[in-house]
């Protein structure tokens, strides 16, 4: 097993990554954690693997709600519907959340844990690669609205993560590379290294030492920069024109994995149309097509323009890209959006 800490504001993060973790997470949470009791939330596709499994590890009264799989219902009514549960079942600010599922129900769980009583302890067991690299880290929650992604939500970290590798191994295909672009992200903002690491036929073997390597970079950024204020934007790199992509597409026609593996090639792109030194398009491309992701963006590019102007990156009059120029390091690039323009036309 291995472990990482977070020190935030509010306190201390502890992030484990090991197999076997899940079966594992009642004695996991006796160590962090003394509730009087324990409200599970997961989703329709995860409850029937996990759900059961994991509640009747606990010697406590245990609640749970079921909310529907997908991006479409990362809702407030579908955050509402939690503070419903929690007060039925007698939920306490002294009580435990867990949150057992991939990125969207990570996200929404933690905003509800956020925000119900001002504040209820939080442990995230991201099931899916995406949330075990990226989103079930960090302390980013929150949920969308018609007009863009995450629009409303809050900085809450969790006192515990638990990632357990194992569950991977029940994910469709399609889910799996779907993670594989946050990966891929973070090899070409912050370690080099894991590019080769995924590039080889075997990757998946060591599929645990790949998790590490990003929920490490993951760390470091956000101990300096817990609240996006700066360094902690470079792991937007594929985000900006991806959420756009993800709104054009109602949040359904487009996942996340696809929309930022769509985002980053526009990026570079972008970088290259910006005077990049180096082309790292066709590399990038080669490897996200070997992966089994996308890499041209299907929109037509005055809407993508006009759907990244009402993304949180946006600052007045421009929008923060984040441009890679070498593997392994990130830029933010504030682009003016009357520059901005002409140059999406053009993607």
């Amino acid at each position: 097993m291995k472990q990482l800490s977070l020190t935030g504001a509010a306190g201390q993060s502890d992030i484990l990554i090991g197999r076997g973790l899940l079966d594992e997470a009642a004695a996991r949470c006796a160590e962090v954690f003394s509730p009087s009791r324990v409200h599970i939330v997961t989703d329709s596709t995860v409850a029937p693997l996990y759900l059961d499994r994991l509640a009747a590890q606990f010697d406590l009264p245990v609640s749970t709600t079921v909310i529907p799989a997908g991006e479409a219902h990362k809702r407030l009514s579908t955050v509402e519907t939690i503070y419903h549960d929690l007060l039925a079942a007698g939920m306490t600010r002294k009580d435990l959340i867990l949150a057992l599922g991939g990125g969207v129900t990570g996200d929404i769980t933690g905003f509800a844990a956020a925000t119900f009583l001002r504040g209820v302890a939080l442990c995230q067991i991201p099931t899916t690669l995406l949330a075990q690299v990226d989103s079930s880290v960090g302390g980013k929650t929150g949920v969308d609205l018609p007009e863009g992604k995450n629009l409303v939500g809050a900085f809450y970290q969790p006192r515990l993560v638990l990632i357990d590798p194992c569950v991977l191994d029940t994910l469709p295909d399609a889910t799996f590379t779907d993670g594989m672009a946050e990966v891929v992200k973070y090899g070409y903002i912050a370690n080099a290294d894991i590019l080769d690491m995924i590039s080889r036929p075997d990757y998946r073997d060591t599929i645990e030492d790949v998790i590490y390597e990003c929920v490490k970079i993951k760390r470091d950024v956000v101990a300096v920069d817990e609240h996006d204020t700066g360094l902690r934007m470079i792991l937007n790199f594929g985000h900006t024109i991806g959420h756009a992509a993800e709104k054009l597409a109602h949040f359904t026609e487009l996942t996340h994995g696809q929309g930022v593996a769509i985002g980053m090639v526009a990026a570079m792109r972008l970088s290259n149309a910006l005077g990049a030194p180096t082309d790292l398009v066709p590399g990038l491309v080669g490897l996200l097509q070997k992966l089994g992701l996308p890499t041209e963006l299907p929109y037509d590019r005055e809407a993508i323009f006009s759907a990244l102007l009402s993304d949180k990156k946006k600052f007045g009059g421009t929008v923060n890209f984040i441009l890679v120029r070498e593997p392994g390091k990130a830029e933010i690039t504030p682009i003016a959006a009357d520059t901005l323009h002409p140059l999406i036309l053009k993607l």
